[in-house]
C-alpha cells in the first residue's frame, strides 16, 4: 500500500509569549526543537497509522530568529520512507502580526521508525510521489539517509 504525501501534512501554530523567549526576546531553540518534533511525530504517525519514536534529527538549521509576540507556523510532511523509518521535513515560519510577513526561521529533518504494541519496529506504508518537488525532495533525502548510513558504520 502505497499514501501519498499530503496524507501526513501536519500544521501547528504557536503564538511566542514570553515564557517562549530568552533575554533577547527571541524564541528559545529548545523550545522549538520541541515543537518541531511534536509537528514531525504527528505527521509521522500520520503516515504509518503507529505511534512513532524519534531517532534522529538529521538537520536543525536556525535561519532567522522568532520575536516575542510574533505566530510560529510549523509545518511538517514525510520526505522519504523506509522499511520502519521515516523522514520528515519540518519548516518553520515566523510571521509578523502587524505586517503580515513571513519568514523561515528555521529547517530541520527528523527521522522517526514505527512501533507496534510492544515497542517494536513495524513496517510503514510506501511513499507515492505525485509531484516532481516531491520526486527531488525525495531523492535529498536518499542522499541524507547514505551520509548517515555511512556516519554510523564510522562509529
Amino acid at each position: 500500500m502505497k499514501k501519498n504525501i499530503d496524507a501526513s501534512k501536519v500544521t501547528m501554530t504557536e503564538l511566542i509569549l514570553p515564557n517562549d523567549t530568552n533575554i533577547l526576546g527571541n524564541l528559545l531553540g529548545g523550545r522549538l526543537m520541541h515543537w518541531i518534533d511534536i509537528a514531525g511525530a504527528m505527521s509521522a504517525s500520520r503516515h504509518s497509522n503507529k505511534v512513532v519514536a524519534t531517532i534522529e534529527v538529521d538537520n536543525l538549521q536556525f535561519k532567522n530568529p522568532v520575536k516575542m509576540g510574533e505566530i510560529l507556523i510549523i509545518q511538517a510532511k514525510l520526505t522519504w520512507v523506509g522499511r520502519t523509518s521515516m523522514e520528515v521535513m519540518v519548516e518553520s515560519f515566523a510571521e509578523n502580526v502587524q505586517s503580515g510577513e513571513k519568514i523561515l526561521a528555521n529547517r530541520s529533518y527528523v527521522i522517526y521508525v514505527a512501533l507496534d504494541d510492544d515497542g517494536k519496529p513495524v513496517p510503514v506504508p510506501e511513499l507515492e510521489l505525485n509531484t516532481e518537488s516531491e520526486r527531488l525532495e525525495n531523492m535529498r533525502a536518499e542522499e541524507r539517509r547514505k551520509v548517515r548510513l555511512m556516519r554510523l558504520e564510522k562509529e
